[in-house]
């Protein structure tokens, strides 16, 4: 008997005394004893916001969207206005939403996957680096770890060495994230984030051994996303890309 597809369906939580909404993709035929992976996607700067629906409309909700057969939970958290994903309330927020979803549709925390673009790419590497081993594996795309605020160094990832440069976050980083599997996507064209970060991220990984794949599309902006998620094999769990 075959299942019903996938859908989605809104969540809301309070974290730290703030109000966040998120959305949750439910695979089909989820019981509770299934334990799916479990996927946290981070959007971009440009849909932050109250509506709920923003997150929506970039990188990995339209994709699955087309693949109502997609057989993990997919928890789809929306940030403030003010926020970012590299400020630790945003950081929190988003995390206590995978948590709170690993429990309520039994998913599997060993099979816990976070994603994101651009700022939901800093944000990915931020949650890789401060939470290390939480994560099966990163899958980031036209993100970050090392830019400036206001003309200074910054990266904000708890520790990071941001005074003694950006290869020393590289390397820190990679440290911090070693043994988990990560995936980089990138435009070369990017204007938005430079595409020498994932560079240089990937470089930094294979140096220590570190599992990593990097890709770049030439003559692709900013806007790589929609190609990175339709990449065949994705998700180790997932054949039927």
């Amino acid at each position: 008997m075959a299942h019903a597809p996938g859908h989605f369906e809104e969540r809301a939580a309070k974290v730290e005394g703030v109000d966040y909404r998120y959305q949750v993709f439910i695979p089909g035929g989820l019981t509770p004893s299934s334990r799916p992976p479990i996927v946290l996607f981070l959007h971009g700067s440009g849909e932050k916001g109250e509506d709920n629906r923003a997150q929506m409309t970039q990188g990995l909700p339209p994709w699955l969207k087309t693949h109502l057969d997609f057989p993990a939970v997919v928890v789809m958290p929306q940030a403030h206005l003010q926020q970012s994903w590299r400020d630790n309330t945003a950081a929190a927020a988003a995390l206590a939403t995978l948590r709170m979803s690993v429990s309520e549709f039994h998913a599997d925390p060993k099979q816990a996957y976070v994603t994101g673009l651009s700022d939901g790419g800093f944000g990915s590497w931020k949650l890789g680096a401060e939470h290390p081993g939480e994560f099966a594996g990163l899958v980031i795309i036209c993100g970050a770890v090392f830019s400036t605020w206001d003309g200074k160094p910054w990266s904000g990832i708890w520790g990071a060495p941001v005074q003694d440069g950006p290869q020393a976050v590289f390397d820190w980083v990679a440290g911090k994230v070693r043994g988990t599997p990560v995936l980089l996507f990138h435009g070369s064209d990017d204007q938005a984030v430079p595409p020498e970060q994932s560079r240089q991220m990937a470089a930094a990984l294979k140096r220590i051994g570190s599992p990593v794949r990097y890709t770049e599309y030439p003559g692709v902006g900013h806007g790589s996303w929609q190609q990175a998620y339709a990449t065949p094999g994705l998700w180790p769990f997932y054949a039927a890309n």
